[in-house]
């Protein structure tokens, strides 16, 4: 395996964790928005990920990615609150909020980004081993 493609697993992971961070915050935004029906209320999102297994040459040396496969809708259940003044109440007096939890993703989001971070600092050790290489071909 080139040691080059250190860098590409790192950056797919950065990536993918971009992704997660975006879906978190967007969840976070809509935490509390409110609907008259089932069917126009929010779900909170989460990313699919994929490791995808590469063939870097013929010699076989392989390496691993991550990449999204999607982004899926939660099928937990809907907050459903009996509020019969609020103006998008519905006939039976009900308002709508998003399945969306919080403190799990503040959780997620804390997770997300360390992840992130994590694999910045792989790369930057990579690149500081391939310029220790390069002085001891100097010298």
């Amino acid at each position: 395996m080139s040691f080059f493609r250190v860098f590409d697993v790192s950056a797919s992971a950065m990536n993918a964790q971009q992704v997660r961070l975006n879906t978190t915050a967007s969840n976070l935004a809509n935490a509390e928005s409110i609907s008259s029906s089932v069917g126009e209320t929010y779900r909170a999102r989460k990313p699919v990920f994929a490791a995808e297994f590469n063939r870097a040459n013929v010699d076989l040396a392989a390496s691993t990615e991550v990449n999204v496969a999607g982004i899926v809708e939660s099928d937990a259940p809907l907050r459903r609150e009996y509020y019969p003044d609020h103006p998008m109440a519905d006939e039976e007096g009900y308002i709508y909020k998003p399945n969306v939890n919080v403190m799990e993703e503040m959780a997620d989001m804390i997770s997300a980004s360390r992840s992130y971070q994590t694999n910045v600092q792989v790369a930057e050790a990579a690149k500081t081993m391939l310029n220790s290489a390069l002085k001891l071909g100097k010298g």
